[in-house]
């Protein structure tokens, strides 16, 4: 389905019926990421999932993204299907970036949080040297060039080992994404604020989802985030990496449904 948001077209997907669940994809992906959400959860609820700005089939708008404009998208996008209830947000990664600005803007809309395969404190001066060559790549050999520095990192080494398949399919989420669209969320990412000060005032309820293998989210961030927000639940997912929905489906949905109570 497509929209019409402010200054871009948003492509999403809106499944089933019953409690709204609103699904932010990472960097540098797309909603099709969700799809095993989508085919499991939407038998039991209702399953928002958009394609962020230059990613998916939602085209670019150039200039950086900050995590507060995909969050306002997000926004938008729930006013304009009319959801105004509290919905059960999950980002993934970046999207879980983004969660914590739509937190931040948005609270009232937020009845429920799950925050996977993400990390609240900002870009070291490393990584924000690291976000800058990664658009200079990006600019001269595109996302497939993005995706191949990329891959490796994200699965685990049993999905890398077993899973040819998932291998294929998150190369081809990649591959998917515009040049654009990859520049202006580094450009973005690189720039996000301190979501450390954010977790104590988050006072709904709260999932953590973390891939045993994450290369990127370590253990002790995961382990900082769940003491710093009030009561929030930790589950860790044996054989995935960064991508935990998409390597362990069912353990991933099993502990969101449990999560929420479907």
């Amino acid at each position: 389905m497509k929209l019409q948001l402010r200054d871009f077209t948003m492509v999403y997907d809106d499944v089933g019926q019953g409690s709204p669940l609103l699904f932010i994809h990472g960097y540098p992906l797309g909603r099709a990421l969700w799809q095993p959400q989508i085919e499991a959860l939407s038998q039991v609820a209702r399953v928002i999932v958009p394609d962020l700005r230059g990613f998916g089939d939602s085209p670019a708008v150039a200039g950086k993204a900050s995590m507060e404009t995909y969050a306002a998208d997000c926004a938008a996008l729930l006013d304009a299907l009319e959801i105004h209830e509290p919905v059960t947000l999950c980002g993934l990664s970046m999207g879980g970036y983004i969660a914590f600005a739509f937190w931040r803007a948005h609270a009232a809309r937020v009845g429920q949080l799950i925050l996977a395969a993400t990390r609240a404190l900002p870009d070291s001066a490393e990584q924000q040297e690291n976000r800058l060559k990664a658009a200079a790549l990006a600019e001269k050999e595109g996302a497939e060039a993005i995706a191949r520095a990329m891959l490796p990192k994200m699965l685990s080494p049993k999905t890398q080992a077993e899973h040819p398949e998932i291998i294929a399919q998150t190369k081809q989420i990649m591959l998917n994404a515009s040049v654009t669209g990859i520049v202006s969320a580094l450009l973005g990412m690189r720039e996000r604020p301190d979501s450390t000060p954010t977790l104590a005032t988050i006072t709904v309820p709260t999932l953590i989802v973390r891939g045993a293998d994450d290369a990127f989210a370590s253990a002790e961030e995961v382990a900082a985030m769940q003491a710093a927000i009030p009561g929030a639940q930790l589950a860790i997912i044996a054989g995935a990496g960064h991508l935990p929905n998409l390597e362990q489906p069912a353990v991933f949905n099993q502990a969101i449904k449990q999560f929420i109570g479907l």
